[in-house]
């Protein structure tokens, strides 16, 4: 089941939250609850994507980016990720979520996020990101227009992506669509 409950919580506390800027880190905690589990008794990875989500929502309401998709009906989707687990989550763990932009180009924002438990990463994913709207991908030039972000701090997420970031986007590029199998 979807975590309405966190997702309604992380609104209406995200809204009273100091603004951040395009560029800053979004920090959420969370406990692990018994319905996050699953069969081995440690966090579902589904439920941790999800809890991703909610940490990139926290981001976007609190950099602007919600006003900005609210005001001209647009849309926000991941259109690829690859993730990392290293540690398990298990039953009442304090988990940490930070969430921050990682750069962008005139199609794609790509966010880094990462779990901690106890001082230790569990956990990694790096997105690609877009905005949509009627006539398709919405160039990020516009979304950070619309964001009200000035040139400087627009130039700041325009830099060039990590090495390990650019190697996936130019694997995931390569990779064959559509799947060779079915």
């Amino acid at each position: 089941m979807y975590p309405v409950t966190r997702l309604l919580l992380t609104f209406a506390r995200s809204r009273f939250r100091s603004p951040l800027a395009a560029h800053e880190t979004s920090e959420l905690s969370f406990i692990c609850r018994p319905w996050d589990l699953d069969m081995y008794a440690e966090m579902n990875n589904g439920r941790i994507l999800t809890l991703y989500d909610i940490g990139r929502f926290d981001l976007s309401i609190r950099c602007g980016l919600l006003s900005a998709l609210f005001r001209r009906r647009w849309g926000f989707a991941v259109a690829g990720s690859t993730i990392q687990y290293r540690k398990r989550i298990r039953l009442f763990n304090k988990v940490t979520t930070h969430t921050k932009l990682l750069s962008l180009d005139e199609k794609w924002i790509f966010v880094e996020q990462s779990m901690w438990v106890r001082g230790a990463a569990v956990s990694s994913v790096l997105l690609r990101t877009c905005v949509t709207g009627k006539t398709g991908v919405i160039p990020t030039e516009d979304v950070m227009e619309e964001m009200g972000l000035n040139a400087d701090e627009t130039a700041r997420l325009q830099m060039p992506l990590p090495d390990w970031a650019a190697n996936w986007q130019q694997a995931d590029k390569d990779r064959p669509w559509p799947p060779l199998f079915r």
